[in-house]
């Protein structure tokens, strides 16, 4: 792998991992593990962990596979909290005082806005983002890869092609 690759792969490696640590912290101080899709993140945040160590184990197209399939696993796991921080916030809307008298009246698109942007209920819907944003980085890292050192390392003459293009 030439060095930019390396240096890609590296920092992209290490946004993953603050990006684990930082939300990690963020559940921490929430409190988040009261019932069990409370949990699904930290779920998910093992799966990240595991995707970063993996590759650290052994370097190998099938390990590549598997890392991807776990950072496919969290977006999901991501989507499906911003879908439950939405519907939390939804369901508050009648007991937000500013709403309660005219919730049931407003157009349902108002609704879904008001959840989605925060403005009813106390559910963070862009909290879970940052669990899709940690899986797009372990993802990004995993093709930071040159195509040949997939095969074994590649021969001096198409190093040199790739670093001086004709």
């Amino acid at each position: 792998m030439n060095g930019g690759l390396v240096t890609l792969r590296r920092s992209l490696i290490a946004l993953t991992v603050l990006s684990i640590l930082g939300t990690a912290f963020e559940l921490a101080t929430e409190r988040h593990w009261q019932t069990w899709e409370q949990l699904l993140p930290w779920s998910a945040l093992v799966l990240l962990a595991t995707g970063v160590a993996l590759p650290a184990l052994h370097d190998s197209p099938r390990v590549i596979v598997a890392v991807r399939g776990l950072a496919v696993a969290v977006v999901l796991v991501a989507l499906f909290g911003v879908y439950a921080h939405v519907a939390a916030n939804y369901e508050s809307g009648l007991l937000d005082q500013r709403y309660a008298g005219t919730w049931e009246t407003l157009p349902v698109i108002s609704r879904w806005w008001y959840a989605l942007t925060k403005s009813v209920g106390p559910a963070p819907p862009l909290a879970p983002g940052m669990l899709a944003q940690t899986a797009f980085l372990l993802l990004l890292s995993t093709f930071a890869r040159r195509t040949s050192e997939r095969n074994g390392p590649a021969s001096p003459a198409v190093v040199h092609r790739q670093s001086h293009p004709s």
